[in-house]
């Protein structure tokens, strides 16, 4: 684990170690973000709600015509924060973006991610596919797709659940290639393919690779499929607990013709770009999670200080809701500084497996339990739309299984720290790696 190094997406490294309190060179940026979600976001929510658009999601429900009220909108958002010089932070600036270092932007995404909507308005939500692109895609994907994602005047889209399979095993997916006349010939099954309603193009994961002497993990590749291509059928929309319009849709690959360019990377290559593309977003994800998390213990707060019970009494008085605030306030904090750790195991260059898989699977926990607070404290009115909170609630409990549900990064950590133990190794908390276990205290009770 210790020794094994990778390249992510890390620009201008600082000698700095990561800071649990935000960093005095990026609070002025962070705050302007923090303004512009606030006073601008925020408001578009409820903006939303009034057109009846905002479906969850990143809310690309129902902006899928450029024309309605609610594209019309965002698109007037979106320049607002182009003006400010708040557009695509995090994205490289060979693309057009700003290249703000990760060390960086992993503050200004916790301020980001108080609001779903956010990314959307700020144009970091395209970043894993800006990156994907940009790394591995052809020149002639780039020159086609990656400048117009960068600036959302299209958006991107990425599919490899499928249906009945497993998507903790991805090496069981079923949707494949095949070449002919120097096309690939697709065709399968995919859902959960988040956008792809609003979405100029989908990148597909795809076997290629057949025969019994092909490596389960080389024998899928990557293709970029524009959505407008004939055999590319979306069938539907799935609800998401309940809601409509979350715009994750399913999608049938008919006889779906595309040109062998449109391979991303290499054939073969599709673990190593979706684990280059999986591992930072779900670390984007956690960095986010803090946000949902700061919104809505606010929300709690204001309720336990507003909230009048047994003749004048506020509600926060209750020894019952300060045990909610205790317990909000450490998985708050717990979840930070996972978050922090594994941002900087990551920047170090490492794999950060054990890191990141721990604070995917027990961030999206931390973050339930955070809304659930949130929610039971508000009692009835937690459960309407009154407050974010109803919203907020279902993004949590989804969270639990996107980029890996629970179990898999349960198992991932059990699995990969036993196993430093059975190799002589002990994994030391203080300097955050494996390290060989001395001679002398190699019998278990010395330990």
């Amino acid at each position: 684990m210790g020794d094994q190094t990778t390249s992510w997406n890390l620009q201008n490294k600082l000698d700095s170690e990561l800071k649990f309190v935000v960093p005095q060179h990026v609070e002025a940026i962070r705050n302007k973000v923090l303004k512009f979600v606030e006073e601008k976001v925020y408001p578009f929510e409820a903006e939303l709600e009034r057109l009846g658009s905002h479906a969850g999601g990143m809310g690309l429900g129902g902006l899928r015509e450029g024309t309605s009220d609610a594209a019309v909108a965002l698109k007037r958002l979106q320049q607002e924060a182009k003006d400010a010089g708040l557009w695509a932070l995090g994205h490289p600036k060979e693309i057009g973006g700003q290249g703000m270092p990760f060390r960086d932007y992993i503050y200004v995404n916790e301020v980001q991610g108080r609001s779903e909507l956010a990314p959307l308005a700020l144009g970091t939500h395209s970043l894993q596919d800006s990156l994907m692109l940009f790394n591995h895609g052809s020149a002639d994907i780039k020159e086609k797709y990656i400048n117009k994602v960068v600036a959302a005047d299209i958006y991107p889209s990425f599919a490899m659940t499928e249906p009945d399979v497993s998507s903790s095993d991805p090496t069981q997916i079923k949707t494949n290639a095949k070449l002919e006349n120097g096309e690939w010939v697709i065709n399968g099954v995919k859902w959960w393919t988040s956008n792809a309603a609003n979405a100029e193009f989908t990148s597909v994961m795809v076997r290629t690779e057949f025969g019994p002497d092909v490596s389960p993990h080389a024998a899928f590749s990557i293709i970029i499929v524009p959505t407008s291509t004939p055999g590319y059928e979306i069938v539907r929309d799935t609800h998401v607990l309940g809601t409509h319009g979350a715009d994750h849709s399913q999608v049938v690959y008919n006889n779906v013709r595309v040109p062998f360019s449109n391979l991303l990377g290499k054939r073969g290559e599709a673990f190593k770009i979706s684990q280059e593309r999986l591992g930072p977003g779900r670390l984007y994800h956690c960095q986010r999670w803090v946000g949902q998390c700061q919104r809505a213990f606010d929300v709690m707060m204001a309720r336990l200080v507003e909230r009048r019970v047994r003749g004048g009494e506020k509600l926060g008085d209750m020894q019952l809701m300060q045990q909610h605030v205790f317990d909000s306030y450490c998985d708050i904090q717990a979840l930070r500084l996972l978050t922090l750790h594994a941002s900087e195991k990551m920047d170090s260059g490492d794999y950060a497996r054990v890191e990141l898989a721990a604070v995917k699977g027990w961030g999206a926990q931390a973050l339930g339990r955070v809304m659930d607070r949130a929610v039971q404290v508000f009692g009835a009115k937690g459960l309407t739309d009154d407050t974010p909170l109803s919203s907020m609630y279902r993004m949590a409990r989804a969270a639990r299984f996107y980029d890996g549900p629970d179990a898999t990064h349960v198992v991932t950590v059990g699995k990969l720290l036993v196993r430093e133990y059975e190799n002589g190794r002990r994994y030391d908390f203080c300097k955050s790696q494996s390290v060989p276990i001395p001679d002398a205290l190699k019998r278990p009770y010395k330990l």
